[in-house]
């Protein structure tokens, strides 16, 4: 994509987003730095326990040094309601159904490439780059845009980016997609950013010490009703203290003691507040049906040979994924998988290209 242009660029505070503004700067491009607060800055004893390494006041302190050494103008912009209502909101909502969701995928889609890709057009900005693991194309031959894992397969981040529309990838830069995690922090000692050394960002960016129970027990008590833990017959087992302590897979914090046998969370009941445990086997499905399918690469297929992840850090496993009516679409796999989450990503993959993903509904 040549040419100078205007790019905002989305500034964490963290050295990926660091070296994606610098590789901006190098490449000739009128650069501007955000940092997106999406988290209420209070006066804590601790900001970085409190609002998470990349909410807190020293985030938003070492974006701007950065953007200083850069020379380039920084902004920071108040988006906590925002935030609130997109990323927040939804994710207690899945909690509140037996879900475990991925709080990342909405924030890329609804902020940093929904509300900052539109004020970076009113800023007359042609796309907005992030510090993202990824890398976008355009095919001359379809004039589609195509999404691409991270040339470091360690770090690569292009499951928490399905969503993206064409036009949203079209005006979206990741300018660390070519580069290893080693390789960006060499560029960053280089330039003598002061986050060339910054320790990785915690999972959830909102949540202290990643204590996500916690965090959905402050902000919605009533959700931790106690319920039954029973097993695959029905026998109950035991009690449990709330639905949202438990994820399909979960093996530790059950309070079971079954005859020496490990046992798994396989179902969880909203309905009900009944939390369904197995053993490890019982985890293995070899199909699931998905929602909000985003077909990046082409057409919905009618059956299509791919390679699907169902969780970050999980190897993407050979499948054939059907699209169906409604935006939903089902995924069969060769081989069972454990621990199909409903609410966690399904991304489909062709070697390095991402077919799409979808929302996992339920596994069967």
């Amino acid at each position: 994509m040549p040419g100078r242009e205007r790019i905002v660029v989305a500034m964490s505070g963290g050295v990926d987003s660091s070296v994606a503004a610098a590789l901006m700067v190098e490449q000739g491009h009128d650069v501007v730095g955000v940092t997106l607060r999406v988290w209420p800055w209070r006066e804590p004893e601790d900001a970085v326990r409190r609002f998470g390494s990349c909410c807190s006041s020293e985030a938003a302190g070492d974006a701007r040094a950065v953007a200083r050494r850069l020379g380039i103008p920084y902004y920071l912009l108040n988006s906590e309601d925002e935030f609130d209502r997109a990323v927040i909101e939804r994710f207690v909502d899945e909690y509140r159904v037996g879900r475990t969701p991925v709080p990342c995928v909405a924030c890329n889609r609804d902020l940093k490439f929904g509300s900052l890709l539109r004020r970076a057009r009113a800023w007359e900005a042609g796309a907005v780059a992030t510090g993202h693991y990824a890398r976008v194309t355009h095919d001359a031959a379809t004039g589609r845009f195509l999404l691409w894992r991270g040339r470091d397969a360690r770090k690569d981040q292009s499951d928490f980016l399905w969503p993206l529309s064409q036009e949203q990838l079209g005006q979206a830069r990741f300018p660390v997609g070519e580069l290893t995690k080693d390789e960006v922090r060499a560029e960053a000692r280089r330039l003598g950013l002061v986050t060339a050394d910054k320790p990785e960002s915690q999972e959830i960016c909102f949540i202290p010490d990643d204590d996500y129970r916690g965090f959905l027990r402050r902000r919605e008590p009533a959700m931790f009703r106690r319920g039954r833990i029973v097993d695959r017959a029905g026998t109950v087992l035991g009690v449990h203290g709330g639905l949202a302590n438990f994820t399909i897979g979960q093996k530790k914090g059950l309070g079971l003691t079954a005859a020496g046998r490990a046992l798994y969370v396989v179902d969880l009941d909203p309905d009900t507040d009944t939390v369904t445990v197995g053993e490890r086997a019982d985890l293995e499905r070899t199909r699931l049906v998905a929602g909000s399918a985003n077909f990046i690469a082409g057409e919905p297929p009618a059956a299509l040979r791919v390679e699907a992840r169902i969780r970050h850090g999980h190897a993407p496993a050979a499948a054939t994924v059907r699209a169906l009516e409604g935006g939903r679409a089902e995924v069969e796999f060769d081989e069972p998988q454990p621990a199909i989450t409903p609410g966690q990503s399904v991304v489909w993959y062709r070697g390095e290209l991402v077919i799409g993903g979808a929302v996992i509904a339920r596994g069967a």
